[in-house]
């Protein structure tokens, strides 16, 4: 992408038009690129919801999450352009996939991600032979990184909200998710997706564009970026509280998302922590997948807004974005879950 992330937050450059037709093209540019995660069922998160639950697994995507789809496209179109390198910030998978993609195309590449990054994110990067650079702990402090890297490297940056090619790829796993529930037999009244910097929220809305599917943004009450976009108008910059969500921690979405999403998403539902607890245990033990706080965010609004719709939505996709959790923090949450009451299922 040639505009730096400074310049279209501040209007500086005109956002690109994007169409369903981007979601199509991206589809056949991952031909053979990225595998066709399965749809999940679990009768037992069915039972708890009071509605059908479809589970897009994108935690056994190559990678460790749906944020390889947009890297492999934006890398891709980088490299036949004869790029030199690749740089992107991101709060850990969409890193872990630019840093994929690049090593698979003998591009050099650096990642920005926050200090305090999980351990596992950081470990991936470094096994895929990329340049892993931590600073801070804000997105703006990221981005200042990245874009120093830009400018003394000449490095290509791939932004993980503004590059229209990273939302189109991104968009392709709501796209397949509607294929398989049609293949088998289903239709979705809503689907649910987690927002961070707001990438997968876009992507839904390019693919769900033209029917009647509901898309429903799904994000940590302590990061509560799009909600607050929503109410404003425009991206703004929210405080930062403590998440276990660590995927779901840019403190402003991108501008290219959010003009996708400002006409399409009509909901946004926030999430406690001790929700995104109880959801990742729930899927663990219910679904046996193991997911992030991010996946399991999405998760948690979906059992939510299926037991308020009281009937209205019957069938509802998840994405579980990423599985990329470091195992100690999975064991303790499992060993605390075990303790507790088991929640009473809808009625």
């Amino acid at each position: 992408m040639s505009h730096t992330w400074t310049e279209a937050v501040s209007g500086r450059t005109r956002l690109p038009e994007m169409s369903p037709d981007d979601i199509d093209r991206a589809q056949r540019g991952l031909t053979d690129r990225v595998l066709t995660t399965p749809v999940v069922r679990s009768e037992e998160l069915d039972f708890l919801a009071g509605a059908r639950l479809w589970l897009k697994a994108e935690n056994l995507q190559r990678g460790g999450s749906f944020k390889v789809r947009g890297a492999a496209l934006a890398v891709d179109r980088l490299a036949a352009a004869g790029s030199r390198g690749v740089v992107a910030q991101s709060t850990g998978n969409h890193a872990i996939a630019v840093a994929l993609a690049a090593v698979g195309r003998g591009l050099p590449a650096v990642l920005v991600l926050p200090t305090d990054a999980p351990v596992a994110k950081q470990r991936r990067i470094r096994a895929a032979g990329a340049e892993l650079v931590l600073a801070g702990s804000l997105l703006a402090e990221r981005v200042a990184v990245a874009e120093e890297t830009r400018v003394r490297r000449g490095f290509d940056v791939i932004d993980p909200y503004q590059d229209p090619d990273v939302v189109a790829g991104q968009g392709t796993a709501t796209a397949e998710l509607l294929a398989q529930v049609a293949a088998a037999g289903g239709r979705l009244d809503a689907v649910v997706l987690p927002v961070g910097g707001g990438s997968a929220v876009a992507g839904a809305s390019l693919a769900t564009r033209g029917t009647d599917v509901e898309v429903i943004g799904a994000e940590p009450a302590a990061v509560p970026s799009l909600s607050a976009a929503l109410r404003a108008g425009a991206p703004v910059t929210v405080p930062v509280g403590p998440t276990l969500a660590d995927g779901l921690r840019p403190d402003r979405v991108g501008a290219l998302p959010f003009s996708l999403v400002r006409d399409r998403v009509r909901t946004v539902e926030t999430v406690t922590e001790s929700e995104i607890r109880e959801a990742l245990c729930t899927v663990a033990t219910g679904a046996r997948l193991l997911v992030e706080p991010a996946a399991a965010t999405a998760l948690a609004a979906a059992l939510r807004i299926a037991r308020a719709s009281r009937g209205r939505l019957t069938d509802i996709g998840v994405l579980l974005s990423g599985g990329n959790v470091e195992h100690t923090l999975v064991a303790a949450l499992l060993a605390e879950y075990r303790a507790r009451p088991e929640p009473a299922p809808v009625r």
